[in-house]
């Protein structure tokens, strides 16, 4: 573990002591619909401030050593919550001793009980239709592997449960158990039980630092300070959670107007903000903190079963066919990288095979050759190119899909380019109707989630492999990482993996513009932890971990006349 002490003390010392009191405003850019982890674990919930999991960050932990602005962390940067700790007694075994003390909110059904092991049992049950009168799996979950892998899980006594897993896969079972942005949170038994789900706001019970007061459809949701809370914030151990009074959601769908709040101070914090509006808030609000962050990758997505895209040498002629650092400088202004991904984030270090790390036959597969790429589609007996379609969101930025078009137009490739509304194109693509290309804002690659997770994207019959990819050398490369027995060995396969991906040329990777997280100056303790992970859909469920331990400066405040 890296040490988080200075010469001077501890490095959070220049973030100043924090103060209690307050209200914390935070924009979401989506109407807020749900409020029960068994129906999903979208964008569209805030059920994190009141639900919590086994496991999160480690608070102490120095934002230049890991800055937990991507939704994957490494285990040894995992800490126990709601477990007080766990141990592997052998490869296939996990014992999770549980926290004593933590109670669920007072009020009904729940009455302010006792969180114990009987609930967590409860819970995976419930998530994965494993028993317990629960055969049905969560919609949310319903395709994950742990799901098959899950032996059983059995409450010895009140405070410590046993989980047994088919896999002898360390990296596996912590996923599967205390993944911080991708476990779902813990419910309350008692509230299921009387109510089928508590998906109904008025249902909210948790063990969290918040409790959901009040809810207006499309409007807010106002959380408060839970004063039962058994959370102390580690950095000051004597201090009691959360530090603010409430917690106040607007959904303000609407970018241009959510800044103008953001410019007025009636907002205290905004993600997902594109350079370009960043830079025009730069200009009229310098003192807002912008908080750069590695936005979803772009990439042009072909259907690798089918023709001509199921020919190698027609998906390298379009990788070919683009200039990539001339876009990048020319339309991002120079703010992008300009270097392929693959299957994995270039934040994951350690993880993955980043372009640095690429031999130079490799890289020239994937740098700007129009000669070649011509010469390929003559292989291919395209000579004279060919004429497709590309189905695309229509929120996507069609700017960069008519470049992308120009430049394929120059080796023969002519592109119809054809918007949908994002409610049919994603109705589309999960039905996998698409049969020629895809233009997405979000991608199988340049993922920041766990590496198991990321390495189904590709695997042949995987619900999101829209690629359909068919590799029967990638698919052993998955089945070795399922059966890692550790991290050296997970972390071989994933490079590997990552290899076979940029030299299979699945799809024509693109960029990944950044986005930026906003922030007001007497917000303290932000680092766009909960927004950064909201876009992997992780946020919601991160919300208690963070959101209770950020602060206002009110005397700032006060002084800036907001």
């Amino acid at each position: 573990m890296e040490e988080n002490t200075t010469a001077g003390g501890k490095w959070w010392d220049k973030l100043n002591k924090p103060q209690y009191g307050g209200e914390m405003v935070i924009r979401a850019n989506r109407n807020i619909v749900n409020f029960d982890p068994y129906f999903t674990e979208g964008l569209t919930s805030i059920y994190g401030g009141w639900m919590e999991k086994m496991a999160a960050d480690d608070w102490t932990i120095d934002p230049s050593v890991w800055d937990y602005k991507i939704a994957w962390r490494p285990i040894h940067y995992i800490k126990p919550n709601m477990a007080e700790s766990w141990e592997f007694p052998d490869s296939t075994t996990h014992i999770v001793h549980l926290r004593k003390g933590i109670h669920w909110h007072n009020k009904p059904p729940a009455n302010g009980r006792e969180f114990i092991a009987d609930d967590v049992v409860f819970h995976f049950n419930r998530m994965y239709g494993l028993g317990g009168g629960f055969v049905r799996p969560s919609p949310a979950r319903s395709s994950e592997i742990r799901i098959k892998d899950m032996v059983s899980m059995t409450a010895t006594d009140k405070y410590t449960v046993v989980f047994k897993f088919k896999t002898p896969n360390p990296e596996f079972i912590m996923e599967a158990l205390h993944d911080v942005s991708q476990a779902p949170c813990l419910e309350n038994p008692d509230a299921v039980k009387k109510w089928g789900d508590v998906n109904d706001w008025h249902n909210a019970i948790g063990t969290g630092p918040f409790i959901l007061q009040d809810f207006v459809a499309e409007k807010s949701a106002t959380l408060i300070k839970n004063p039962d809370y058994w959370g102390y914030d580690e950095r000051y151990p004597q201090n009691k959670l959360p530090y603010v009074d409430r917690l106040k959601y607007l959904m303000i769908l609407d970018d241009a107007e959510a800044l103008g709040a953001m410019r007025a101070g009636k907002i205290d914090i905004i993600y997902q903000v594109s350079t370009k509006q960043a830079q025009a808030l730069r200009k009229t609000n310098p003192e807002i903190m912008l908080i750069p962050m590695r936005g979803p990758t772009i990439t042009l997505q072909p259907r690798n079963d089918k023709a001509p895209f199921n020919d190698i040498r027609v998906r390298k002629a379009m990788q070919m066919a683009l200039d990539l650092p001339a876009i990048a400088k020319s339309y991002y202004g120079g703010n992008v990288d300009p270097y392929p991904d693959t299957l994995t984030s270039r934040d994951m270090k350690g993880w993955g095979f980043p372009y640095e790390e690429w031999p130079q036959d490799l890289k020239d597969e994937y740098g700007y050759n129009p000669t070649m790429a011509k010469k390929l589609l003559t292989d291919a007996h395209f000579p004279k190119g060919f004429k497709t379609q590309v189905v695309a969101d229509t929120e996507a930025d069609m700017n960069m899909l008519q470049i992308i078009k120009t430049y394929l137009a120059n080796i023969g490739i002519d592109i119809e380019i054809k918007p949908m509304n994002p409610t049919a194109f994603f109705s589309f693509l999960n039905d996998h109707e698409n049969d020629q290309l895809v233009y997405r804002p979000y991608a199988p690659i340049g993922l920041s989630k766990s590496p198991l997770r990321v390495i189904t994207q590709f695997k042949t019959g995987y619900s999101a492999n829209y690629l359909m990819v068919n590799d029967p050398v990638y698919d052993e490369q998955y089945s070795k990482a399922m059966s890692a027995t550790s991290e050296s060995q997970l972390r071989q396969v994933l490079k590997d993996a990552n290899e076979r991906v940029a030299r299979g040329h699945y799809l024509i990777s693109l960029f990944q513009p950044p986005v930026y997280s906003l922030c007001q100056p007497w917000v303290k303790g932000y680092n766009a932890q909960i927004h950064s992970v909201w876009m992997e859909a992780g946020g919601p469920s991160m919300l208690s971990l963070y959101g209770a331990r950020f602060w206002i400066d009110r005397d700032l405040k006060k002084s800036m006349g907001a």
